[in-house]
């Protein structure tokens, strides 16, 4: 069982063509719900990181750093 690369890049081709043939242009109200839940997922993500990074001050430290604050 050898490497071909010929073949792996014909195999990748045909899956990109498969691809873009089965995608669509959203419309606009799929690409505002889409991008209201984008922006609400990466505000939980910053908001569960700096209060773990808060609470893990808060056991090293025993104090919040002001720049946290």
């Amino acid at each position: 069982m050898s490497f071909n690369p010929v073949d792996s890049f014909k195999a990748f081709a045909g899956n990109s063509r498969h691809v873009l043939n089965i995608s669509y242009k959203p419309t606009t109200d799929e690409f505002r719900k889409s991008a209201k839940m984008i922006i609400i997922s990466i505000l939980i993500i910053g908001i569960a990181g700096f209060l773990i990074g808060v609470v893990v001050s808060l056991i090293l430290t025993g104090t919040v750093p002001i720049a946290a604050v």
